[in-house]
């Protein structure tokens, strides 16, 4: 990290890391111990998913407007608007659970709330990145950036399922806000350099909706970038499944206590990912790096549900999380290389969307499929299934795991073999964009 620091950027980027990082803690706290919650009331995985997708969808609704507002404001506002308008959602729900009237229906109006602002916080992120630092360490500082997730994935599990288990979601939900307000204090000590100025296209929400055409446009216009979002509209879709039913695969198998464990465990796997590329700074052949991670993490998923065997869960998910880094890494290093800064808040948030769009869909037939068909079915499965896969409690979502990760491996051979996927490289040149002194 010290050498890091000397690099032009790099010192205002780590003070708005760490605040980031403690940020993350309390949001992974607050969604591992509300996942345990909601699923112990319910015993429902379509609620779950429910709740989930009352977060995405505001956010989703709301991104391509959160967009064309960044390339618009400060980008240090726009991430301040973020944290700021997310504690206000975790505080409701705080005062809620301390006067004993927390309601499952309650969430789906506080992780709404939440949401909306949410939709800020990837584009400006990503977009005050590339101003921060140079080009050549893109990649080191999206590493960074999924680092900070990762360690907050590590202990939060463990914490928020002690927590649940001993003191109920009201200290989660405290937690969770005083790392909100940490967040917007270490923004509030930063100047982020300003990019060129964009084309306003007019007032209201008119002018607001032409500006993130324009985001859409310029992905629209280049083909390779096109196809790269499109195959991962595709992929995501695949591992949504995962984000939904990974608490009801781990309480099927064990108590509320290992399975945060597990999870933390499998967040380790994005820590040394993450250090590794911040390190490495990626491989020089991005498009390899972004689709054969991709094709492991799906092998990860297999793994995580062929058997009822904590090992193989355990393995699976160090695969997937520790090959995730690199992907993602690759991925945002071409898209902040390719795109003008004056459009990344437009751009970025275009692909928010696009990433999250097959999300909701995803979580509401993880929900309906694992309630009613998968489980049902895995009860009392035809012969080859059941030696397989086995039978019994959470075997049918062990089953989805499986068919999930061989989805993605073949979406990805097929992406990685597409022209214009070979292509990119040379068919849209990095600009010339250098970091300014912040």
């Amino acid at each position: 990290m010290g050498d890091l620091l000397r690099i032009p950027g790099f010192r205002t980027f780590g003070i708005v890391w760490i605040g980031q990082l403690v940020s993350n803690l309390g949001s992974a706290m607050t969604g591992f111990g509300l996942g345990i919650w909601v699923y112990q009331e319910t015993g429902s995985a379509l609620q779950l998913a429910l709740i989930v997708a009352s977060a995405r969808v505001p956010m989703l609704l709301m991104s391509p407007f959160a967009g064309a507002l960044i390339d618009r404001w400060d980008r240090r506002w726009a991430m301040i608007l973020s944290d700021a308008g997310a504690a206000v959602g975790t505080f409701a729900a705080m005062l809620l659970v301390v006067t004993g009237n927390l309601e499952i229906w309650h969430l789906y109006l506080t992780l709404s709330f939440s949401g909306l602002f949410r939709a800020f916080q990837f584009p400006a992120y990503s977009a005050a990145t590339t101003l921060l630092i140079p080009r050549e360490h893109y990649a080191r500082g999206s590493g960074l950036v999924q680092l900070a997730g990762s360690i907050g994935g590590i202990a939060a599990p463990v914490v928020a399922a002690a927590i649940v288990v001993w003191q109920g979601l009201g200290l989660i939900f405290i937690i969770d806000f005083v790392t909100f307000l940490v967040a917007v204090g270490t923004l509030l000590r930063v100047r982020f350099p300003a990019p060129e100025p964009g084309v306003r296209r007019g007032r209201g929400i008119r002018g607001l909706a032409l500006e993130a055409k324009d985001g859409l446009d310029f992905v629209l216009e280049r083909r390779a970038l096109f196809i790269l979002m499109l195959s991962f509209v595709v992929v995501n879709f695949a591992f949504a499944f995962q984000g939904v039913l990974i608490i009801p695969l781990l309480l099927n198998l064990t108590t509320e206590q290992t399975a945060g464990l597990i999870v933390s465990i499998g967040s380790g796997g994005v820590v040394l990912g993450s250090l590794a590329l911040s390190a490495w700074g990626g491989p020089k052949n991005r498009i390899a790096g972004v689709y054969v991670p991709i094709m492991a993490m799906g092998v990860g998923l297999i793994l995580m549900g062929i058997q009822p065997i904590v090992g193989l869960v355990i393995a699976g998910i160090l695969l997937m999380n520790g090959t995730h880094p690199v992907a993602g890494g690759s991925s945002q290093s071409i898209w902040q290389s390719k795109v003008p800064p004056e459009l990344q808040g437009r751009v970025f948030a275009i692909r928010q969307v696009s990433s999250m769009a097959a999300s909701p869909i995803a979580f509401l037939l993880a929900g309906v499929l694992a309630d009613r068909f998968f489980e049902p079915l895995m009860d009392s499965p035809p012969a080859l299934l059941n030696s397989l896969i086995g039978s019994g409690p959470g075997r049918g979502i062990g089953l989805m795991f499986v068919l999930t990760g061989l989805f993605a491996v073949a979406a990805v051979a097929i992406a990685i073999n597409h022209p214009r996927i070979k292509n990119l490289e040379t068919e849209i040149p990095d600009l010339e964009v250098a970091a300014v002194e912040a």
